[in-house]
């Protein structure tokens, strides 16, 4: 299956700048896509990074650069052909075998929620379906099959739910995670903070 990888260049992972600086915050988003890149593979697709600036960092994968915002980028590559699936490369807990269950469940579109509100990841079967990433899109893609006339059926997957934009979300990735990003975080310095309510994170400057 062609796989869409959504992959933000510009500017990385700006509200994780209360704990990383640019340069890591780069560093750190492309070991995410790496991730999610060999996650894809091993689940039997065939990405395709869309950035929306060139990459200063080598990808296996082919990339196709598109300035314009997500959702119109998106739709560009549906317009393509389907089926397509569409993964985001925040997705740091991402595994083949979530991946595998996305992309063999039936139906006109499929979805991955955002514990957020998101859509972190689907396929696409139906020509007729379009995506919208403004505000709660899992809502929005609810409605746009229904519209639509198409199947739309979630899949619950904590593994494809967690995607990493903010220093709390490192939690999920310390806790669950298991590939370069969870090394990335670790070889950093954060670390887990517990206390009487909701475990944070805490980052040791070296």
């Amino acid at each position: 299956m062609r796989v869409v990888v959504p992959f933000g260049a510009q500017s990385p992972k700006t509200r994780l700048a209360p704990l990383l600086d640019g340069d890591e915050r780069r560093d750190f988003a492309v070991a995410m896509l790496r991730d999610v890149l060999d996650a894809v593979r091993d689940a039997g697709g065939t990405p395709l990074v869309l950035a929306d600036a060139p990459l200063d960092a080598p990808i296996d994968a082919p990339v196709a650069v598109d300035d314009r915002p997500l959702t119109d980028a998106v739709n560009n590559q549906l317009a393509a052909g389907t089926p397509v699936a569409v993964v985001m490369a925040d997705l740091a807990l991402a595994t083949p075998e979530a991946l595998a269950r996305l992309f063999e469940t039936t139906g006109d579109v499929v979805a991955a929620p955002g514990l957020g509100g998101g859509t972190n990841a689907l396929v696409v079967r139906h020509p007729d379906f379009s995506v919208d990433y403004h505000g709660a899109s899992i809502a929005d893609h609810r409605r746009l099959a229904d519209e639509a006339g198409v199947t739309f059926v979630e899949v619950d997957s904590l593994r494809l739910a967690v995607d990493v934009d903010e220093p709390a979300d490192f939690v999920d990735v310390l806790l669950h995670g298991e590939g370069r990003a969870h090394e990335w975080v670790v070889d950093a310095g954060i670390h887990l903070q517990r206390g009487d309510g909701r475990v944070g994170v805490v980052r040791a400057r070296r």
